[in-house]
């Protein structure tokens, strides 16, 4: 007997992509920068990045197929500066979040080192749908 997996479950048709979405997420987490994800209203949430250090002007925030991409990148400006210790890393980062159908950013600010990102799902309608039978 062969192992039922969640793309080949005869009762969930179409869902075969969220296997594949969720190895690729569990496969790209690393930690950097930290984030917190709040829900602030009942269709409304918060990303919070930390992201100290980095000039607004460093950071980007695009969709791209349905996945939000954060990316920071410094510019380094060490030039004839001798450091006895570094410890505050000027590395880039790239954090991207999967947004189910229906969300959408609704605004983005930086304040005090954070990165605060609004998400907003819109309410589904509430439609029934009759489907017309032919006759063969």
């Amino acid at each position: 007997m062969s192992k039922l997996t969640l793309g080949t479950h005869p009762f969930l048709l179409g869902f075969d992509h969220l296997e594949r979405l969720v190895e690729r997420t569990a496969k790209s987490e690393n930690g950097y920068p930290p984030y917190n994800i709040e829900q602030v209203g009942e269709n409304a949430f918060r990303i919070t990045l930390a992201v100290a250090g980095f000039a607004q002007d460093d950071l980007s925030i695009t969709i791209e197929h349905r996945q939000l991409v954060v990316r920071g990148k410094q510019i380094a400006d060490d030039e004839g500066r001798v450091f006895l210790h570094r410890g505050i890393a000027a590395r880039q980062f790239q954090r991207t979040f999967l947004l189910a159908d229906g969300v959408e950013v609704s605004g983005a600010a930086t304040a005090n080192g954070l990165l605060h990102i609004d998400l907003a799902r819109a309410q589904p309608e509430s439609v029934v749908q009759t489907i017309r039978i032919e006759k063969g």
